[in-house]
């Protein structure tokens, strides 16, 4: 007892970001603007990035944000024009993709592949656009989903599958990378407009559905969400690494 207590620290401050550059592509809402917000509250350099140039002006001007991406993550030379006044980033948050749902045999070839040109290959141009622009001790945030661990036959097989290679790409660019440092997020039922574009007029009924069968009766907020990619960028030892934030779903 008397040892342990000898070596036990005092756990320090939460790091702050003051004045550290921070690029969340999927920053014009849901989880990626609340990370935003939070990082720019923390002292952060923020640039949110969007497939639409007009949100993505308008949510930089609103919340005041330092800056504002347009680019579609699937389409690499847009990628490459969209960074090309970025001149470096401490924190990269990769939290665009839709939710691509079709069922293997009756999908559209290409709206299916789609899934892995915006959770996998999307990664690959984005670091490599950036290059050396990305600081030697950067951290870098993607996100997967609890689809990888819950797949549930209703069209989802793709994209629970390329979640799940995401979180395998981060793993190996934790190695690649480092010292900079690579994980991944991974959101069970979170209520952002995600939700309504992928189940249209099904979206209430398909909540309340998801919320009954939950352990805590409820969707998770983008805030809780975002809170823990706040910690993914802040906390240092925090590396190739998958931080669940699903309320227990997955179980």
């Amino acid at each position: 007892m008397q040892e342990d207590a000898a070596i036990a620290e005092v756990p320090g401050p939460v790091p702050s970001l003051a004045g550290k550059s921070v690029l969340i592509f999927g920053g014009t809402s849901g989880i990626g603007l609340a990370a935003g917000l939070g990082a720019k509250a923390s002292g952060a350099i923020v640039t949110v990035a969007g497939r639409d140039r007009d949100r993505a002006a308008h949510v930089a001007h609103t919340h005041g944000f330092a800056g504002w991406v347009a680019a579609e993550i699937s389409d690499p030379e847009a990628i490459r024009q969209g960074l090309a006044a970025i001149e470096r980033v401490d924190h990269l948050v990769l939290l665009a993709g839709a939710l691509t749902i079709g069922k293997v045999m009756e999908a559209d070839i290409g709206t299916l592949r789609r899934a892995y040109d915006e959770r996998i290959w999307s990664v690959v141009h984005i670091l490599r656009t950036l290059g050396e622009r990305l600081a030697s001790d950067a951290s870098i945030t993607l996100v997967s989903g609890a689809l990888t661990h819950r797949p549930d036959g209703n069209g989802t097989a793709i994209v629970a599958s390329a979640c799940a290679a995401l979180e395998v790409l981060a793993r190996g660019l934790a190695l690649e990378l480092a010292p900079r440092r690579v994980n991944t997020l991974s959101p069970g039922p979170i209520d952002t407009p995600l939700i309504g574009k992928a189940m249209g007029e099904q979206r209430d009924a398909y909540m309340r559905m998801v919320a009954e069968r939950h352990p805590l009766h409820r969707w998770g907020s983008a805030s809780e969400a975002a809170s823990a990619v706040l910690f993914l960028m802040t906390n240092r030892y925090m590396n190739g690494a998958v931080l669940h934030v699903d309320g227990g779903s997955r179980l």
